[in-house]
């Protein structure tokens, strides 16, 4: 019988309507006898370790759960984290980082409606959720409307919808049918020693560009303390230096030490930099392409990279470096 320890950490799966609208209010062991029709089969334990609207979970809050984690994993086959769903691609990806070579499944998973709510998305996810942490498949992932996700592709691509998760540009890492959960055959196993890296830089900044930035907010970034920068730049890849040059700006950014890594707005097939001249500027500047990786990904492992190491050209280098699947990828098994 597997061992699976739940989190709980609130979200809208476990909130209650208040006078203020609704708000994280089932504690973890309400969620689990909500849920004790579905754990047959399971020994399933419940910790609490918040109970948060995920909108307020911060990066401090991922070291707590990441640590929690590391230090429960080997007493249990998998674990399953409660969540809510607005940050939880953040979450995932964090914990991705974090826990790089865990032992076992960690699955994150959540709700588009509360668990009190008799329509609700929520004991779906849960079932899901439990049958992957059971999986003997190593690594961090999101269960969601009968798909799991790895943890590093995962992001919230609709808001009220109960398909609200996709893997971007990247397989499924298993689906739920009529033939139960299916494994993708081609899904990697990253088991190894895990070591817990659960320090996190929140000097970091999304800068979404549009026609007319001012190229200054590099500079206004840089007196801020900012010492990394996502940029999600104009389709395949591209970057104004006519009118207002930011290419420049991001070249000065570059050479007084800010880390500076460049994607796409558009949330499938990533950038090509080498493309278009408007690309091939930035790219000489020393900026740090990122492919097809999602914003949630990029930003996250720029925190994370930045948190543990000072060396602006060794987080380049790490950066650069597909750890987790996180860049590259655009096979379909979805379909």
């Amino acid at each position: 019988m597997n061992r699976i320890l739940m989190l709980s950490t609130g979200g809208t799966l476990a909130s209650s309507h208040s006078a203020n609208g609704l708000a994280p209010g089932l504690h973890g062991g309400e969620i689990l006898d909500r849920i004790s029709g579905l754990t047959a089969g399971f020994t399933v334990v419940e910790e609490e370790l918040f109970m948060l609207d995920s909108s307020n979970m911060q990066p401090e809050n991922w070291s707590v759960i990441a640590a929690h984690i590391y230090e429960r994993r080997k007493e249990y086959d998998g674990i399953v984290v409660i969540h809510g769903t607005d940050t939880l691609a953040y979450t995932a990806s964090a914990l991705s980082f974090a826990l790089q070579g865990i032992e076992i499944p960690v699955v994150l998973t959540g709700s588009q409606v509360s668990i009190e709510n008799p329509i609700a998305d929520a004991t779906e996810n849960c079932r899901a959720a439990l049958h992957m942490a059971a999986s003997h498949c190593p690594g961090v992932y999101v269960a969601f409307n009968r798909k799991i996700i790895q943890g590093t592709r995962a992001s919230k691509v609709r808001t009220r919808s109960f398909d609200a998760f996709e893997s971007i540009d990247y397989p499924y890492a298993a689906r739920i049918n009529s033939g139960g959960l299916m494994i993708n055959p081609m899904l990697r196993r990253r088991a190894g020693k895990c070591v817990l890296q659960n320090h996190f830089c929140t000097d970091v900044f999304l800068l979404k560009i549009f026609p007319g930035m001012s190229p200054d907010i590099f500079q206004r970034l840089k007196e801020m303390g900012i010492r990394g920068v996502y940029v999600e730049a104009f389709g395949i890849g591209g970057l104004p230096f006519e009118g207002r040059n930011l290419s420049e700006a991001i070249g000065r950014a570059v050479a007084d030490g800010m880390v500076i890594a460049v994607g796409s707005q558009c949330l499938y097939e990533g950038s090509d930099f080498s493309v278009y001249e408007v690309g091939r500027q930035v790219l000489a500047y020393g900026v740090i392409e990122t492919g097809n990786m999602t914003s949630e990904a990029a930003v996250t492992k720029l925190m994370w990279t930045l948190g543990q190491y000072e060396d602006p050209k060794k987080v380049r280098r790490v950066m650069s470096t597909n750890l987790l699947g996180e860049m590259g990828n655009t096979i379909n098994w979805n379909e």
